[in-house]
């Protein structure tokens, strides 16, 4: 016959076993509790990482704009050399001059492609969010405050840009 301390060793050795299961008596109202806070749980635990999935999303979105934003501003004292270059070309047709207005176009569209398009127009109101003031002329057929020279073009749209353009804007002759 097996004496106590046998059938003790007996039970301890199952429990250390693998297919052992410990079972858990509980009153039937603390099984409702436990399964309560444990799905409490497991929701929260899927809020957690949906929203660290959406914060992920944001900071991506955020760092792609900002290298974006660097890659054109590198991009941008190129297109001001060659624009340079343009204007002293004499006005004589030229293999070299024609190439360097291709590339000049081409600077221009991946500008445009980056989020950042051109902006030089005039004869259009003036806006402080796209444009920097750098002269007044005394004009009297036109509105004041109308652009009537771009010095430098600016780029990108009035949430993004990269640069204003540098605007020669007119008022009213006294």
């Amino acid at each position: 016959m097996a004496g106590p301390q046998e059938q003790q060793r007996t039970d301890g050795d199952l429990a250390g076993s693998p297919d052992a299961q410990p079972e858990k008596v509980a009153p039937e109202g603390d099984s409702n509790t436990d399964l309560a806070r444990l799905e409490d749980r497991w929701r929260r635990a899927v809020a957690d990482v949906d929203n660290l999935r959406k914060r992920h999303a944001r900071e991506l979105d955020r760092e792609r704009a900002m290298e974006r934003s660097r890659v054109a501003g590198a991009w941008l004292p190129i297109v001001d050399d060659l624009e340079r270059a343009l204007a002293h070309d004499g006005g004589q047709p030229n293999a070299v001059i024609e190439g360097i207005r291709t590339i000049l176009h081409q600077a221009v569209k991946v500008l445009d492609q980056l989020g950042y398009p051109r902006d030089d127009e005039t004869g259009v109101p003036f806006d402080p969010q796209r444009h920097e003031v750098v002269g007044v002329v005394n004009v009297s057929d036109t509105a004041p405050g109308t652009v009537m020279e771009v010095l430098r073009p600016g780029y990108g749209e009035s949430g993004n840009q990269l640069r204003p353009a540098a605007v020669v804007v007119s008022r009213r002759e006294e």
